[in-house]
């Protein structure tokens, strides 16, 4: 689109289904370069992508030619049948229903980089659980207690 000028700065939050930990370290920097490789095909650019074993944290620099729910459907979608096909789990691989996706300004970027990379220090000290609520309260979203991720029971 010529002459159009963005600045759009998304960070992506979403858990693995039942929020199991099974993301191991053996192979998640391969689900983040494949995920890399969706949002650039998609002509967005990946600032930062890290997480813990039941959850991932994406920053992307969005293009205004798709839209949040259709960039994270791709996401989920190709991610979740390369995890399968690749064997890396003993079950079919799913990501849980929904996402969280909170804006920034270019001013908070960096702090929210480094926030991403320290991820497995973080949840040293917090749960995702906590650490998701967190957010909804701090971006003031309203939630209902039931949708919030879910572990398996």
């Amino acid at each position: 689109m010529p002459n159009t000028y963005t600045q759009i700065h998304l960070q992506f939050v979403f858990a693995v289904k039942h929020r199991e930990n099974i993301i191991k370290r053996e192979w998640k920097d391969e689900l983040y370069k494949y995920i890399t490789g969706v949002i650039q095909k998609n002509n967005h650019k990946l600032i930062a992508i890290n997480g813990v074993a039941d959850h991932i944290h994406i920053l992307v620099g969005m293009r205004p030619n798709q839209s949040v729910s259709d960039l994270l459907q791709d996401i989920k979608a190709g991610s979740s049948k390369w995890i399968s096909e690749k064997g890396f789990t003993k079950a079919k691989f799913e990501w849980q229903e929904g996402y969280g996706a909170f804006s920034y300004s270019k001013s908070h970027v960096k702090n929210v980089i480094n926030y991403i990379n320290n991820q497995e220090e973080h949840h040293r000290k917090k749960t995702f659980r906590d650490e998701y609520i967190e957010f909804l309260e701090k971006f003031e979203i309203e939630y209902d207690e039931k949708y919030i991720f879910h572990e398996l029971l």
